[in-house]
This record gives C-alpha cells, sequence and structure tokens, in this order.
C-alpha cells in the first residue's frame, strides 16, 4: 500500500510538471493593457507566486556522505513554489539500477520522496528561516520491506555578503534520532552574460542522539555501543549556470564528498554499498556528477 502511494505522488508530480510548462509560459507573456487598472495583475513582485521545476540526472545519489546508489544513473525531479516568504518543494530520487552484491538483477526504483516546508525572512543582510521535511523512503532493494520513514524540523541563518555564508541546524525527530548542522559558502563567476561559475564548499557536524541509529564506528568500521559525535562530511562543487532564456537554466556540475574526521571515515564506510567482506574496505569518499534543467517562475 504504502509502495502504491509513493507511486502515486511520483506520477502526480510528473503530472505536475508537464501541466505546469504551458501554463508558466503563458503567464510570463500576459501584460496588463492599462497600466492604471487596479488588478490582480499589478500586485506588488512579492505578491506574486514563484517557483521552480527542476530534475536532474547524476551519476550517483550521496546523502550527508552515505552512499545511497552505486554504479548507477539516478534522476531527481523537483518542484518548488514559494508565496510571502512561505515555500513548499516536492523532491524525488529515481535510482535506475539498484545495487546488488550477486547476479540478481533489479528494475527501476522510486527511492524517495521528500515534502519540504519552510519559511524565511529577510533583515538587512541577515535571512533566516525555519521548516519542516518528512522524508518517504522505500526498500534499499525492491521486493524488500521499506526503511522507516524520517522526519526533520531545521532552522537556517545566512547572510547576504560575500560568500553567503548559511548555517542550518537540523532536528531528527521520528525514527534516525540526530543533530545534523552544515556550514556552507559559495560564490558564482560571470563568465558572460548567460554563463556563470558557481564554487560552492560545506561542512557538516553530526550528534547522534541514538546509539542504535548513528552509532560510532571503530576503525575496522563496526559499529560501537557509543553515539556518533564529531565533524561528518564536507562537500565541493563546482557547477556552469547557462541561462538558456531568461527563465530556463542547464546547469552541470561536479561534487566531491569527503569525511571531515577519521570517526566520519569509518562511519562513511560502514554504510557503503559495495560489497566488500569488510566494511573497512569499502569505499569513504565520492567523486559524482551531472546536469540539472531548471525552469523557474
Amino acid at each position: 500500500m504504502e509502495r502504491n502511494m509513493k507511486k502515486t505522488i511520483t506520477a502526480v508530480l510528473l503530472l505536475l510538471i508537464i501541466a505546469l510548462l504551458p501554463v508558466i509560459s503563458w503567464a510570463e507573456e500576459l501584460k496588463p493593457t492599462n497600466p492604471e487598472q487596479k488588478s490582480a495583475e499589478q500586485k506588488p513582485e512579492e505578491d506574486k507566486v514563484t517557483g521552480e521545476v527542476a530534475a536532474s540526472v547524476l551519476s550517483a545519489y550521496i546523502w550527508r556522505g552515505q552512499e545511497l546508489t552505486r554504479h548507477s544513473v539516478v534522476i531527481q525531479p523537483s518542484l518548488t513554489a514559494s508565496y510571502k516568504g512561505f515555500t513548499a518543494n516536492i523532491w524525488g530520487n529515481l535510482d535506475t539500477r539498484p545495487y546488488n552484491v550477486g547476479d540478481e538483477k533489479y528494475s527501476s526504483n522510486f527511492t524517495e520522496t521528500d515534502v519540504t516546508l519552510s519559511y524565511s525572512r529577510k533583515f538587512g543582510i541577515v535571512q533566516v528561516g525555519a521548516g519542516y521535511i518528512y522524508y518517504g523512503l522505500a526498500a534499499a532493494a525492491p521486493g524488500g520491506p521499506d526503511l522507516p520513514d524520517s522526519q526533520e524540523i531545521f532552522v537556517t541563518l545566512g547572510l547576504d555578503t560575500i560568500l553567503a555564508p548559511t548555517l542550518t541546524v537540523y532536528k531528527e525527530i521520528d525514527h534516525y534520532r540526530q543533530w545534523y548542522a552544515t556550514l556552507g559558502v559559495s560564490h558564482t563567476f560571470s563568465l558572460h552574460e548567460k554563463v556563470g561559475l558557481k564554487l560552492a564548499a560545506t561542512a557538516s557536524y553530526l550528534l547522534s542522539t541514538d546509539e542504535t541509529t548513528y552509532p560510532k564506528f571503530d576503525g575496522d568500521s563496526l559499529a560501537t555501543t557509543d553515539k556518533f559525535n564529531n565533524l561528518h562530511d564536507g562537500i565541493v562543487s563546482i557547477s556552469l549556470p547557462v541561462n538558456v532564456i531568461s527563465s530556463l537554466a542547464v546547469i552541470p556540475t561536479v561534487s566531491y564528498v569527503f569525511p571531515l574526521s577519521d570517526d566520519a571515515k569509518y562511519e562513511m564506510r560502514a554504510r557503503g554499498l559495495q560489497g566488500a567482506a569488510n566494511p573497512s574496505d569499502k569505499d569513504f569518499s565520492y567523486l559524482y556528477g551531472g546536469v540539472t534543467l531548471s525552469y523557474t517562475f
């Protein structure tokens, strides 16, 4: 039943993406004929609904240092709508070839559907916000039992200044009890009126409150009875956003994920998918990339 619900959500998301494109294009071309009329079309910019329809095709799905796919292409559609500081987003992950150690072949599998609700407000150069995320998780392999779903609340603080530093703190409130904090910086260089070069970096810290779901791992990448409490993963990304037209962008991206501490290295190895006899032989850093198609309105 839950798997059918996730497939339904996926179908609805894709239908929305297809249906919205012509409506958005028509709305952009529509202009009021009388500049003095007091109509809905003349509301201030902040009163308009804005958003994004996007889809990413990537060589891997790496989430918070965890290898969630291996040797397969993933497709990640997303739909976002914002109004007066409130934002709603639905996002999914399709693993085109779920990894298996043996010879058994698996069909395509939509592994995750996330829903995010948030609110943000700007005070001068300071941007503050808070939100909620629901993670709908499918089985690790088709035919297996679904993983327990997850829920998080988060707060964020950003500065509209050089490197745009942003601090976000997440608290898991459902099954995988932990705190996860990220500090990110980024900067975009203009290479051309339609082409940019974006450099971004993120560092994270993981504080577990449940040793059964987020334990500390030893040097052999075996779980201990202690809770994880240390620096976790770092990410360095390079992207080349290309504005095809004012509202349509193509964004090639390459990212490198690596541990920021020995504890993180042991944990990232333990959670890897590689079919190694010893957990300590698995990978703990990942280089992957792909392209995102983004349409804003």
